[in-house]
């Protein structure tokens, strides 16, 4: 067998031991799932009667913006999983192991595709009982929630070097929410950005999870032409430059995360 199927089974191996732990703690999964199904329901019948927009429902316009605060959620478990792993001296017991030196972080990253996976599906249950719908193909949409899990993807890579910096899971949790608020709130996740403060529209204007949220958008067809129109260009191209963000996070993390891992050791 090659190193790199060498590499692919123990990353499998790994991703699988990750899995099985959520199944044997489902308190994880499940307050992963209603964590936005509380988001959902809070903002449409809390806040959406107080935000009008011109041809569109506000469950229409919210869900994409969900979606991506979601799978930024979802990605998160790969970091406070490997802090709970250094903690606990599980890294070490791995590293004197026969197995590739990836294998750790991989499975954890491919582990956090499956936990969005299943948030992004109750989600859409959720969001389809609220009023939210689907008006662009079956093509796009597809791609829409691909390009959703992608991004959740490279996320738990730059997730996965935070939680072997942190010294324990609860800092973790803390610096998490430090990053993931500002990142969500400061964009077009729940409301349109043109009443934002200029300094605070042009960071949302090119903030990753704006475009994130306004390609998935079109790819869902949730837009009309009552919305203001994006005048910048990382709107105005949001899938290209959502790629963007996308291929330069694994360009940088996924190596970072290595260095980090074979360098950390047990606290």
């Amino acid at each position: 067998m090659s190193s790199v199927a060498y590499a692919v089974s123990d990353g499998l191996t790994i991703t699988k031991r990750n899995l099985l732990k959520i199944k044997r703690v489902p308190d994880l999964i499940v307050f992963a799932i209603l964590s936005p199904i509380m988001f959902v329901l809070l903002f449409v019948y809390v806040f959406g009667a107080a935000i009008p927009l011109d041809g569109i429902s506000y469950a229409e316009f919210l869900l994409p913006g969900i979606f991506a605060q979601t799978i930024i959620f979802g990605a998160s478990f790969s970091g406070l999983s490997l802090a709970e792993d250094l903690q606990k001296g599980l890294i070490d017991r791995f590293r004197s192991l026969p197995m590739a030196r990836s294998a750790v972080l991989v499975g954890r990253t491919v582990a956090d595709i499956f936990i969005n996976v299943i948030s992004v599906v109750v989600m859409s249950i959720t969001g389809l009982i609220v009023g939210w719908r689907i008006t662009s193909s079956v093509g796009e949409a597809i791609l829409g929630y691909v390009l959703l899990l992608l991004f959740g993807f490279a996320i738990s890579w730059l997730m996965a070097v935070f939680g072997m910096l942190v010294r324990t899971p609860e800092a973790f949790n803390n610096a998490s929410f430090i990053v993931i608020f500002p990142l969500t709130f400061i964009a077009n996740t729940f409301v349109p950005t043109q009443g934002f403060p200029a300094v605070l529209k042009a960071i949302a204007d090119w903030n990753p999870i704006s475009s994130l949220v306004q390609a998935t958008r079109n790819l869902f067809g949730n837009t009309a032409p009552g919305l203001p129109v994006p005048d910048v260009w990382s709107l105005q191209n949001p899938v290209t430059y959502t790629l963007i963000w996308l291929v330069g996070f694994l360009l940088v993390f996924i190596p970072l995360a290595v260095r980090v891992y074979l360098k950390t050791s047990t606290r």
